[in-house]
């Protein structure tokens, strides 16, 4: 087994993620080799169907691996038990259900759970990470609010504090950006940037939002059907791998803006 890298908090070896059934094993994406530093903000990018959340998941161990092997600040995923995957790895998927007759500071509370006595009691200690958590992302004022009553955007935030709250060194989320608009989407990926720096975790997610994870992220994982290169946004532009992501009858890569256009 390959020696982490001095900082690593995520390191994968030759893994590869699919589907397991009693017959047959179904392959997405093979020999994924990544490593992440705390304080990094990495995209997962990629077209539709090509196994940008499947690699999440695995990633975050709520579905198994078919090979290889998945290290979480030194430790194998694997062997971890729940709560210790619980202190290490906070998770935040699209389409999670979440009861939106809570107010934000119980959503934001449930962070915690990891954390609390048998029967769920905050300590001082749990209080002050939960305020903290919603002061970071800029929600102190809507605590008391209902889940119901906030716009996606609010609540794309209050799901970040959750995640903050359950204070571990990696956060995972599965396109954070849906269903925002435009100027939403860059606050919330700006957000992510801007917590990355202020609190030293490592933050991995999934986007479509490609010209703005280009503008914004430490590194970009790039997932396509034959091939998975991970880099600095510069290093990938470099190498001519982002022309090929897309038909090339529509949209293409302009070098000059590191941006994908359309076809006039």
């Amino acid at each position: 087994m390959t020696e982490f890298t001095p900082n690593s908090i995520l390191k994968t070896e030759k893994l590869s993620i699919g589907y397991r059934n009693r017959n047959s094993e179904t392959y997405i994406a093979q020999d994924i080799n990544i490593n992440i530093s705390p304080g990094q903000l990495v995209a997962v990018i990629g077209i539709n169907g090509i196994g940008k959340s499947t690699l999440l998941r695995s990633l975050s161990g709520v579905q198994e691996n078919l090979s290889g092997n998945i290290l979480i600040d030194e430790k194998d995923l694997k062997s971890l038990p729940p709560l210790e995957q619980a202190s290490l790895i906070s998770l935040v998927l699209t389409g999670q259900p979440v009861s939106k007759n809570l107010s934000v500071f119980e959503l934001v509370a449930l962070g915690r759970q990891p954390y609390t006595n048998w029967i769920g009691r905050l300590t001082k200690n749990d209080l002050r990470h939960i305020k903290k958590s919603l002061r970071l992302v800029d929600i102190e004022s809507l605590e008391n609010k209902k889940c119901y009553e906030l716009s996606d955007g609010q609540m794309q935030k209050v799901l970040i504090a959750r995640a903050l709250a359950q204070d571990t060194p990696l956060v995972i989320l599965d396109e954070p950006t849906t269903h925002l608009d435009l100027y939403h989407k860059a606050y919330i990926l700006q957000l992510l940037k801007k917590l990355t720096r202020k609190t030293n975790k490592a933050i991995i997610f999934a986007s479509h939002e490609i010209n703005l994870a280009l503008q914004l992220c430490d590194k970009i994982l790039l997932m396509q059907k034959n091939e998975i290169v991970m880099g600095s946004p510069q290093e990938l532009i470099r190498s001519g791998k982002l022309s090929s992501i897309f038909p090339s009858d529509l949209i293409f890569f302009d070098k000059n803006s590191s941006s994908f256009k359309i076809k006039s």
